[in-house]
């Protein structure tokens, strides 16, 4: 059981740094993040951009979901900016049952309970935006699109507007739309085709998420406005198609990704770098291959010997990180350790390295070594490595994945298929780790694909600098909550 009762704010009077709500602002925004890592990350990241605008930030979750965020953010420090303000509610108790690597499907189930467990932060957050609320002009509530149960009582507070966040690409979000409006025809066949062999929604999300789900499509707020963490030179048709079906309770949206950092300006000498950024200084250009699941997915055993005998046979030199998926409290209980091939580690000394660890996966993207990422594909990772110019070798494990492996291989074309999703039930083999991991290091098709990944990271770059259309569209939305 995890206890949220060690809060380090006290109470919704004060933020983690220790300063009370007394100030007046014009402009006041509050981040109500969904409690897993990639949710958590993309508002906290989202958080250093709005406060960049001399606006205050109040980021809110459990004690322990807040504190996770911060720990892991890569790329900057969130204690150094002075008007990002963390409040560390307390919930009752919750389940953190542990991640099983043998479980049929590879949703994370163990954090279903943190999810429920959420939706106790309804009273605090509300208490949090009634105080806000009159020390401010316009109180701005951004909320996950998977959290309107915690803020479904904004419209009480007359000062008060909320703005939903999809932390899915729009190109996601319209395949959703476009089944749920009985498949349309598309007047470009280059945006029809991709959505021809969709994965149907109930294949990657279990029964067990539904009822969470429901819950928050039932209490939804008006909301004034979406924003995506995408940008033009990825998702622009879809988020044309997104803007003429009008999903929302409005039409406004914004594309302002990516939000994370898409240069890594790394200190070769702090004590804090990782050893694998060290190793990877000693490596030539594009000729090391990352490999990672993300944080709520764990393979078996056996999948851990085939991918580490495809990695073996496959003389390319990678990093891989081989830890377990996250609990629902991420700072309690064990870790199980996945069992490697005896010998392995000794056999691939000096060419390639196993992290058990939490490593700086935008780091490791964002060095000159890395050439290729075998990924789950969610979309932090694959807004990570379009922003570093990698391409990536697709191993979808659940939710919106299946789709964004679909969106880099067949629309972006940077990407190849390590396993249909339709044979997601099957052992991968080593022999088929292998064959994805010499196509993408080592093949004309692995060099095109790099060739284009980086012309993608070059506009997408382009797109958060002075004058780039993801940073107008901040600017847009930044002065609708002004105005």
């Amino acid at each position: 059981m995890a206890m949220d009762n060690h809060s380090r704010s006290q109470n919704q009077n004060q933020s983690q740094d220790g300063s009370s709500i007394q100030e007046t602002h014009e402009v006041t925004v509050v981040m109500v993040p969904l409690p897993a890592q990639g949710h958590l990350n993309q508002l906290l990241h989202l958080s250093r951009f709005i406060s960049s605008y001399n606006i205050p930030v109040h980021y809110v979750g459990t004690a322990t979901h807040t504190r996770q965020a911060r720990v892991r953010v890569q790329g900057w420090d969130p204690l150094a900016i002075s008007n990002i303000h963390f409040h560390e509610f307390s919930i009752p108790s919750y389940e953190t049952p542990p991640p099983n690597p043998n479980a049929p499907t590879k949703f994370p189930t163990q954090l279903i309970p943190a999810f429920n467990a959420s939706i106790k932060l309804r009273e605090p957050v509300y208490a949090l935006l009634q105080q806000l609320s009159s020390t401010t002009r316009r109180l701005v509530v951004i909320h996950d699109s998977l959290m309107p149960y915690v803020i479904q009582d904004v419209g009480l507070i007359p000062n008060a507007e909320s703005y939903c966040f999809q932390s899915v690409t729009a190109f996601t979000m319209y395949t959703f739309v476009w089944e749920q409006e009985g498949k349309p025809g598309l007047s470009e066949p280059e945006l029809l085709e991709p959505l021809e062999d969709l994965p149907t929604w109930e294949s990657c999300f279990p029964q067990e998420l539904n009822d969470f789900v429901k819950l928050q499509q039932d209490s939804n707020p008006i909301t004034s406005g979406s924003l995506f963490n995408t940008c033009r030179a990825i998702d622009s048709p879809y988020l044309d198609l997104l803007s003429k079906s009008r999903v929302t309770d409005s039409d406004k949206q914004w594309a302002i990704g990516p939000l994370n950092p898409v240069q890594m300006i790394g200190q070769k000498s702090s004590t804090k770098r990782h050893y694998c950024l060290d190793w990877l200084d000693r490596q030539a250009p594009n000729s090391v291959v990352f490999i990672s699941f993300g944080s709520t997915t764990s393979v078996s055993d056996e999948e851990a010997k085939e991918i580490a005998t495809g990695l073996d046979k496959s003389r390319q030199k990678f990093i891989w990180v081989l830890r377990d998926a996250d609990k629902g409290d991420v700072f309690q209980g064990e870790d199980w350790r996945a069992q490697l091939p005896e010998g392995f580690e000794e056999r691939i000394e000096g060419r390639g390295i196993v992290v058990r660890d939490w490593a700086p996966q935008l780091e490791i993207l964002g060095h000159s070594a890395a050439g290729g990422f075998m990924s789950h594909c969610g979309w932090n990772s694959c807004m990570e490595s379009i922003s570093m110019g990698v391409p990536v070798a697709a191993w979808p494990m659940h939710s919106d994945q299946p789709r964004n492996a679909i969106l880099l291989e067949k629309v972006l074309k940077i990407g190849l298929s390590v396993r249909d999703w339709s044979q997601r039930d099957e052992l991968v083999t080593s022999i088929t780790v292998e064959n994805a991991v010499r196509r993408l290091m080592d093949s004309a098709e692995g060099e095109e694909m790099r060739r284009r990944a980086k012309e993608l990271s070059k506009a997408v770059k382009g797109c958060v600098m002075e004058g780039g259309v993801s940073r107008l569209e901040m600017d847009s939305f930044i002065s609708h909550i002004r105005r």
